[in-house]
């Protein structure tokens, strides 16, 4: 069986892919769960937040959250992207910047929810996955199949008011039609969402063993008391049960309703022993990593 089937989305290529990278990539921290991912040909912008410091979000029900922090990169100053990967709609994670200087044909790959909202804004390229669902994307020489995780936004009460999320795990291989799906990828990157620690996310680590990079949505956001992302605790919780080879922390600091700070989380990997097992990026910085076959060599 080879890779040579249809794929959901090919991306124009220009001659420049003919040079794509597969051995090294980047990761470069935005701010909020906004980052851009560089690899293999591919450049991915997740959950674009590009307000800034003294800026109010909006979460529903009334609320709303002050930002504390600016973003490091401007939209304006994006380099080209491919597509915007985004774990649900929410004001922090696809803000009015967003929705207002966005290209509108960008294709974005999302849940099913998010996808009506960003019809209405007039964000017609979207690809909703329900949970467990795979899209492919082809480039040039290269492959991503980005399968939809589970992802729960707070207690099962609470979160029934919340946009539904979803985390990813995004798989590149080479699209050469000689390939196997059942070779390892070339990266393996799981990205968590707005999630907590749930037993739904046990099912993760069963069918993907080596997982190489992982960012965790952290934050500890708390709304009317309500424990709705990830804290210090279950953020060791999940490096532990995803068990990448790196997990970086993102959506922290950022707002006020974030009550867990980064430090809360640093104490406790080392509390837990973990610190070989974390990376950390603060705003503005890049976390540059090498493909497993090429740090075999």
């Amino acid at each position: 069986m080879s890779l040579d089937h249809a794929v959901d989305l090919e991306l124009p290529t220009a001659e420049t892919d003919d040079d794509a990278d597969l051995e090294h990539g980047s990761i470069f921290f935005v701010g909020t769960a906004t980052v851009i991912v560089e690899y293999a040909g591919f450049t991915i912008l997740t959950d674009p937040n590009f307000l800034h410091s003294g800026d109010h979000v909006h979460l529903g029900y009334g609320i709303k959250s002050r930002r504390r922090t600016d973003p490091a990169l401007e939209i304006e100053d994006l380099p080209p992207i491919d597509f915007v990967l985004l774990s649900h709609y929410h004001g922090d994670h696809f803000d009015r910047v967003a929705e207002a200087k966005l290209d509108s044909d960008l294709p974005i790959v999302t849940t099913p929810h998010a996808a009506v909202e960003l019809a209405e804004k007039g964000f017609l390229e979207t690809y909703p996955l329900e949970t467990w669902d795979e899209f492919r994307i082809r480039r040039g020489e290269a492959e991503l199949t980005i399968t939809a995780m589970p992802g729960r936004h707070g207690p099962p009460v609470v979160s029934k008011g919340l946009p539904p999320v979803m985390g990813s795990m995004l798989e590149f291989r080479p699209a050469d039609a000689a390939a196997s799906p059942d070779d390892p990828p070339l990266m393996r990157l799981y990205v968590s969402g707005d999630t907590l620690v749930y037993d739904a996310l046990e099912e993760i680590p069963e069918c993907y063993p080596d997982i190489d990079l992982a960012l965790l949505h952290l934050g500890g956001t708390r709304i009317l008391g309500v424990l709705l992302t990830m804290d210090a605790a279950q953020g060791v919780e999940a490096v532990d049960l995803i068990d990448a080879d790196t997990a970086i922390p993102i959506h922290y600091n950022d707002y006020e309703v974030f009550r867990s700070p980064l430090s809360n989380f640093k104490q406790a990997v080392r509390k837990a022993g973990l610190e070989d097992r974390v990376e950390y990026l603060e705003h503005g910085e890049t976390y540059s990593f090498q493909s497993p076959s090429n740090r075999e060599n």
